[in-house]
């Protein structure tokens, strides 16, 4: 991933903002990782690994730990908009497998992948805790529920037109 000195600079400023806000053992941390994939397009290279690193006085692979354990997280690049379709009993039980089967099919990709556009990157949860309007996904965050594959369709088709 290629990245400007501007760039950089702009995550070690937001990480010394962060650091002087005096959060709870582990917050800056997880802040810091959270701002840097904010700053590269949903993922964390390990340049920006280092920067946080470096800032907060924190050894590389608690850093790196993080940024691999937990599903938020990213270290390899993520498309535009971040797909997470939800893979539990409840979702499977009203239609999950054929949303799942229609998502991958639209967006011409298989679970992990990211479109060749680099518009969608898609992946599973084991659950959105939204079991009462299932089949559920998530992107970018909202949430969309009583999912059928011509609903993801025109879902996955307002975002290519940005909404």
């Amino acid at each position: 991933m290629k990245f400007t000195m501007n760039e950089i600079q702009q995550l070690k400023a937001r990480v010394e903002e962060i650091k002087t806000q005096k959060m709870e053992s582990g917050d800056e941390l997880l802040m810091a990782l959270h701002t840097a994939q904010e700053l590269f397009n949903n993922s964390i290279p390990i340049k920006a690994a280092e920067v946080i690193s470096e800032v907060l006085k924190v050894k590389m692979n608690r850093v790196y730990e993080l940024a691999t354990f937990y599903s938020m997280y990213s270290t390899r690049p993520r498309g535009k908009h971040l797909i997470r379709f939800c893979e539990s009993l409840p979702c499977h039980v009203v239609g999950g497998r054929e949303v799942t089967e229609a998502l991958k099919k639209i967006l011409g990709v298989k679970v992990g992948e990211t479109t060749k556009d680099g518009l969608f990157t898609l992946e599973t949860s084991s659950c959105l805790g939204l079991c009462g309007v299932g089949p559920v996904m998530m992107i970018d965050g909202e949430a969309y529920g009583n999912l059928t594959p011509d609903r993801v369709k025109e879902i996955i088709d307002s975002y290519r037109g940005e909404k």
